[in-house]
């Protein structure tokens, strides 16, 4: 069997087994067991399974291969059993194939290929993570110190194998805007909605001063907005939700006390976990990937990234606009190229780091 097909096997039984966010038990047991089939030494944490090179190095440093093995659940516009592997025109269809199956194959060969290779100046270390989709606490972020030293990671995830060298975060922030109640008759009260009105206008108008050069500038948008109990009542309160994308160039708490300061309304961050990363313009893996003419670029979608606290890089078969579609489908030919560009990729990172 070649590695193709060993990759199109592993993708369409990962694609047959329902893997939803928090409930990857089945995607779990088969990619533990069929790790160990090929003789690894399989470790599982939660519905996360890893496993180290058996040429594993303490003295090098050591290079993780991680993407995720859970899925969104089917959207109601498949036409077909998203869970049944079709292939068909050169197309792998199925939920999940695209993301982040594809990679999680391809990564998975590239590791068996890779792992017993004593000439390498890096120890590999394989992640396949649950809960990417939802970035729970479940997750890649769960398994902390039990990983040991880590020094830089490939996500996978579909960029169609141009290179990542960066990727925004996300802060999600509930606003309360206060006003006074009254009758809407009358002239009396302040209304709330008013008051968020304002808030909403700056928020719209304002730049961040500072831009990233792969990412461009922050982004904030408003996404949702509730107030009022009845039509006749000035309502005292509107709820709002901002998402901010962040880039490499602010923190989360600078930005806070930037909002902070300049809105009426009240403003709390759900969660400042999800950060946003960014990777040196002469790291190794950068000159890696220019000697193999690949693109480099900023990515506005999350991933597993978000979650980690070493320089990383995003790169995997298949294109991020087709995650999360009905009919959901990744290329042979991507498949190939992925697993292909993989390997060349560790190979001219080693010969650099040499």
């Amino acid at each position: 069997m070649t590695r193709l097909d060993g990759a199109i096997a592993l993708l369409s039984d990962l694609i047959r087994t329902p893997s939803f966010s928090r409930e990857e038990n089945g995607s779990a047991d088969l990619l533990r067991d069929w790790l160990g089939r090929q003789g690894l030494q399989v470790r599982r944490t939660g519905n996360n399974i890893w496993t180290r090179s058996a040429a594993f190095d303490e003295r090098k440093p050591t290079v993780m291969l991680c993407s995720h093995h859970d899925t969104v659940r089917p959207v109601s516009s498949w036409e077909r059993d998203a869970f049944d592997p079709l292939i068909v025109d050169g197309k792998i269809i199925g939920l999940g194939s695209n993301d982040a199956g594809g990679c999680v194959a391809a990564l998975c060969m590239t590791f068996l290929d890779m792992h017993e290779r004593e000439d390498l100046p890096f120890n590999l270390l394989l992640v396949l993570s649950a809960e990417e989709e939802i970035a729970g606490d479940g997750g890649v972020a769960s398994l902390g110190e039990e990983l040991g030293a880590v020094d830089f990671a490939i996500v996978g995830e579909p960029t169609d194998m141009e290179l990542a060298v960066a990727e925004k975060g996300l802060m999600v922030l509930d606003c309360t805007a206060h006003g006074v109640s009254g009758h809407a008759a009358r002239s009396t009260g302040v209304n709330a909605i008013s008051v968020a009105m304002k808030d909403i206008a700056w928020i719209e108008q304002y730049r961040f001063p500072r831009e990233s050069p792969r990412l461009g500038p922050v982004k904030m948008t408003v996404t949702q907005i509730e107030a009022g109990t009845q039509h006749n009542v000035v309502p005292d309160h509107c709820h709002f939700v901002v998402d901010v994308r962040v880039t490499e160039t602010y923190s989360h708490e600078e930005i806070l006390e930037v909002l902070r300061a300049n809105l009426q309304a009240d403003v709390q961050p759900r969660s400042m976990r999800l950060r946003p990363s960014a990777i040196s313009d002469d790291h190794a893996i950068i000159r890696a990937a220019e000697s193999l003419g690949l693109v480099c670029f900023g990515s506005p979608t999350m991933s597993d990234q978000a979650l980690l606290t070493v320089p990383s890089v995003k790169i995997g078969p298949g294109r991020s606009e087709r995650s999360h579609t009905a009919g959901e489908y990744l290329m042979i030919e991507e498949l190939e190229r992925g697993l292909r560009i993989y390997h060349d990729l560790l190979e001219r990172y080693a010969e650099i780091l040499k």
